[in-house]
């Protein structure tokens, strides 16, 4: 599995983190950024790693970080085929995966410890799709 993942500044550590884990777990990864704790513009990093996702199916997920992880999620929805999720507990991880078939995880680095986003990512990037709620994934692209 492939998976394009980056953060801002407040998110820099936390991203670093889940690289290991996923890395340790066989996940092939490519880190868009940032590269250190120098202040920056989150839309920068979210930007790239959404357009990886919706442009490439060789990329199965993305993953943000950032302090709130509002930001990211909210850069990452504007582009088209992305559904990103901001996840804050376990349960929500996977009810964005069966219900919404979420294919990016923006997380809140400053409000969860390192345990808990661990968790998160994991069930979020292992939970399938539950085919009874694809309809409804169906009417949330807009055609202009």
């Amino acid at each position: 599995m492939k998976i394009a993942i980056g953060s801002d500044h407040a998110g820099f550590q936390m991203k670093n983190k889940i690289i290991e884990h996923l890395r340790e777990k066989g996940y092939e990864i490519v880190d868009y950024g940032a590269n250190n704790e120098e202040s920056c513009d989150y839309p920068d990093y979210a930007h790239q790693v959404a357009k990886t996702v919706s442009e490439n199916d060789k990329f199965n997920f993305g993953v943000l970080c950032c302090g709130s992880g509002q930001g990211v999620n909210i850069v990452a929805n504007k582009h088209r085929g992305i559904r990103s999720a901001l996840c804050w507990s376990p349960e929500i991880a996977k009810l964005s995966r069966q219900h919404n078939d979420a294919n990016v995880l923006a997380i809140p680095s400053r409000f969860l410890d390192e345990k808990e986003i661990m968790e998160i990512v994991d069930i979020f990037l292992t939970t399938e799709l539950e085919e009874r709620h694809q309809r409804r994934i169906d009417k949330i692209e807009i055609s202009f």
